[in-house]
This record gives C-alpha cells, sequence and structure tokens, in this order.
C-alpha cells in the first residue's frame, strides 16, 4: 500500500519525556506510544507527518523543508521537565515541497520552513522519542494554524494525503494532540466526567471507523471539550482521514495504552487504518 498507511493522536505530555518524572498512571501512555512505534516501523512506512499542537502558526501553513532535523529540545513552558534533550531525524524535503504544492491548489495560504536554526517544540519530539527513538523514519512537521477554521484544517489535512499518494510515500500523519484540554493545577486531576465521557464516544466512533459521524459533531465535541488549540491538529489529522476513507474504504481504530489524565486534559494513543492494516498492527 503507497500513500498514507495510518492516521492518528498521540500524546505529548511533558512528563512523558524522562522515566524519571513519567508518574505512573502516564506510563500507560509512554507504554502505548513505545508498542504502537513498534508495530509501525515493523510496516516499513517512509515518513512520520507530525502536526503538533506546540507549534503555533499566527496566519500561514508550514512544512518543513530540512534535509536533516537536528537539535535540541527544550519546553518553553515547563524547562524543568524539558531543560534540552538532543534529537537528530533525517526530513523529507521532497515531499515538503509537493505538499506545499497540494496546499497551493487547494487555495490554502502557505509557506516553507527551511530555516536551519528551527528547533522542535516538544509536542513534536516527545511522541517521536517513543514511536522511533532511533530517528530511522523521516520526519516533516506541520503546525496548528490560528487563522484556519475547521473546513481549512480538514482541506489541509486532505492535500497531505494526496501528497503522499502523488509520491508514493508510505506516511503515518499524526496529530500530536491532547483531546480535552481545560487545564487546572494538579497534573493527578481529571477532566470533568463529562468531557471523558465526550472524549471516550469520539474514540470509540473512530474505532467503529465511523469517521464521518465524528467529523459531523467535531465543531461542537472541540469547543465544549475545549480540545487542545481549538482542536485543529486532530481536524487536520480527520481531514487525511476521511480522504484514506474514500481511498481505502472501511476504516477502523486501535488504542495503545489506557487513557489517562494530565492536569485536567484527557490523552490517547490512537490509530486509524483500514481493517487489514489494523490487523498487522493489533
Amino acid at each position: 500500500m503507497s500513500g498514507v498507511i495510518a492516521t492518528g493522536v498521540v500524546a505529548h505530555v511533558p512528563t512523558l519525556s524522562r522515566a524519571d518524572i513519567t508518574p505512573p498512571y502516564q506510563r500507560t501512555l509512554v507504554e502505548g506510544e513505545r508498542r504502537l512505534g513498534e508495530k509501525l516501523r515493523a510496516l516499513k512506512p517512509d515518513l512520520w507527518v507530525v502536526i503538533s499542537t506546540h507549534w503555533v502558526s499566527t496566519f500561514n501553513w508550514f512544512a518543513t523543508c530540512q534535509n536533516e532535523h537536528k537539535g535540541i529540545c527544550v519546553a518553553d513552558e515547563a524547562p524543568d521537565l524539558i531543560p534540552g534533550i538532543a534529537y537528530r531525524y533525517p526530513g523529507d524535503p521532497e515531499f515538503a515541497e509537493t505538499l506545499l504544492d497540494e496546499w497551493k491548489l487547494a487555495n490554502i495560504q502557505a509557506q516553507r520552513n527551511t530555516t536551519q536554526h528551527y528547533a522542535w517544540d516538544y509536542g513534536t519530539f516527545v511522541p517521536l522519542s517513543h514511536l522511533d527513538p532511533d530517528g530511522e523514519v523521516a520526519v516533516m512537521g506541520v503546525p496548528v494554524v490560528l487563522m484556519a477554521d475547521m473546513n481549512e484544517c480538514l482541506r489541509a489535512g486532505e492535500a497531505i494525503q494526496a501528497a503522499a499518494q502523488k509520491l508514493n510515500r508510505r506516511a503515518v500523519i499524526i496529530a500530536s494532540s491532547a483531546l480535552t484540554h481545560a487545564l487546572v493545577r494538579g497534573r493527578e486531576n481529571w477532566p470533568s466526567d463529562e468531557r471523558v465521557a465526550a472524549d471516550k464516544r469520539v474514540i470509540d466512533l473512530l474505532k467503529a471507523g465511523d469517521i464521518d459521524t465524528v467529523i459531523a459533531g467535531y465543531r461542537d465535541y472541540a469547543r465544549n471539550g475545549v480540545v487542545e488549540m481549538g482542536g485543529r491538529a486532530i481536524a487536520t489529522m480527520l481531514g487525511a482521514t476521511r480522504a484514506l476513507a474514500r481511498q481505502k474504504g472501511a476504516l477502523g481504530a486501535l488504542q495503545f495504552g489506557e487513557y489517562a489524565q494530565s492536569s485536567g486534559s484527557g490523552n490517547a494513543n490512537i490509530v486509524i487504518s483500514d481493517r487489514e492494516t489494523l490487523a498487522a498492527l493489533n
């Protein structure tokens, strides 16, 4: 299978970055990402496309065009938790340029990220440190765009899938995002019962492959659930997922690790694909 082989949502809570600061109730997220990474890498993907809620652009969509991603990740908001961790992954400038062309065709305002001084945010680094700890697979990063509404996010995601098909890249598109994200102080605190229930309903719909129902109700869910960054990263992933469903037919999802809390947010690792691919991941 060429083109996108899977999409999904992964957790990036900063306490997942180091075993010595991961509380017991979040270890399930680390373990889940590690298992998911092993399963996905066994499918020989060419590329991770990471849509991170911690790379924030006001106006433009960006694609990382660097040949190599190398640097030190520091969590600006929590340097006590991620004071500086080195990373090194290959990039895919050809894919980035193709995606920029697809965004242009879709009338989406986009620019190149070519600066060699660009450093990863922890929303990109943390999940990849578990999904692909040795940097085996190329990476292209995408921000959340504050001026983009849900429809634009969906179209941007569809363009990512189109670029993967055009280049025959076996790509995995992941939204690095919490689900509900109405934060409170106290890492051990759960979201409200209503928001937990809404998150789990969306997870169940994804497992059932009911992508259309998720998208139809997504605006209300993102608003009422205070989904991270207005739900933009997940909406972009859902656009790619909808395009994948048009190509492959019925989809489903698997969850790796349990749903877990962090300061009032809800977090889970979910992978979405066709039934044959899911059987290989299970």
